[in-house]
């Protein structure tokens, strides 16, 4: 589809791939983490996915997502807006006509393989017609996160070879494999990785679609970048770049003015945030 050629979620990860680096992907909550993450962007010369759950779109009816849209249009970096693990039908296309997202990640991991891969072909052709690219999750990753929906309390299921094949059926764009990954946390043993099934995914795939990293809750910096050597090229974060964010409010919410946490919320956010940039690869690469 000749659209997709200027699509901003499209158009950042291709040339991610080409160039072997990691974009990444963050969650944004409020108006401090939508500031960090374009400022982070802004000072390292680093393209950026910036990322809402559905929660966003419930939560404020859509205002947070605009508020998002804004500043990227206005950055001066590409800035992506990408609706994350989205499983409400009715919500993904309400997103998908009304709000000014790039990307949707269309995730019906909560069903059986069969009604999964069906109601994720019908809920990718609605996003295309409004010209909107796509990504789904073949496999399970097991785990939950502050925002999604019913993962936590699903099985995992590794990405098989034959799942691969079935998603890129669909006209998906991006996918987001499960190779040892999860959501939440790792705990002392810390993540286990199949690089062996990552380098089989990214051959199936070849270039048809992107490969997207979740899970990266507490990855060590060499752990990241296997991933992205190993094809990885869209790289979702969340915990990782808001824990100084949250113990900074945790210790200072008593006893410091409001205004005084926002702005320097803002900027903790903002070095971890600058940090991954270095990490992933992507610094320099919006210059």
């Amino acid at each position: 589809m000749e659209w997709k050629k200027t699509n901003t979620t499209y158009k950042i990860l291709s040339d991610a791939e080409k160039g072997g680096y990691g974009v990444v992907a963050p969650i944004a909550y409020n108006i401090e983490c939508i500031l960090a993450f374009i400022r982070a962007a802004e000072a390292k010369k680093a393209p950026l996915i910036l990322q809402v759950f559905p929660w966003a779109i419930t939560y404020s009816n859509g205002l947070l997502i605009h508020a998002a849209a804004k500043a990227a249009r206005e950055a001066s970096v590409p800035v992506a807006i990408h609706l994350d693990h989205a499983q409400d039908e009715k919500l993904i296309r309400h997103a998908a006509a009304n709000l000014p997202f790039d990307s949707i990640m269309v995730d019906m991991s909560h069903y059986e393989m069969e009604e999964n891969l069906a109601k994720t072909r019908e809920l990718v052709a609605y996003c295309n017609e409004h010209k909107i690219c796509t990504e789904a999750e073949p496999g399970r990753i097991e785990g939950g996160e502050d925002g999604i929906a019913d993962t936590a309390d699903l099985e995992g299921a590794l990405t098989t070879e034959d799942q691969v094949e079935d998603f890129i059926a669909t006209g998906i764009d991006f996918l987001a494999p499960a190779f040892g990954n999860v959501h939440g946390e790792y705990g002392t043993r810390g993540p286990v990785l199949e690089y062996d099934r990552l380098a089989m995914i990214r051959a199936k795939a070849a270039d048809r679609v992107r490969i997207v990293l979740h899970g990266t809750n507490d990855f060590p910096e060499d752990v990241m970048q296997s991933c992205i050597r190993g094809g990885c090229s869209k790289i979702n974060v969340n915990k990782l770049v808001l824990d100084d964010y949250l113990k900074y409010i945790k210790e200072k919410a008593a006893t410091t003015s409001l205004t005084t946490l926002m702005e320097d919320g803002t900027k903790e956010i903002q070095k971890l945030m600058e940090w991954q940039m270095d990490v992933t690869g992507s610094t320099g690469k919006a210059a």
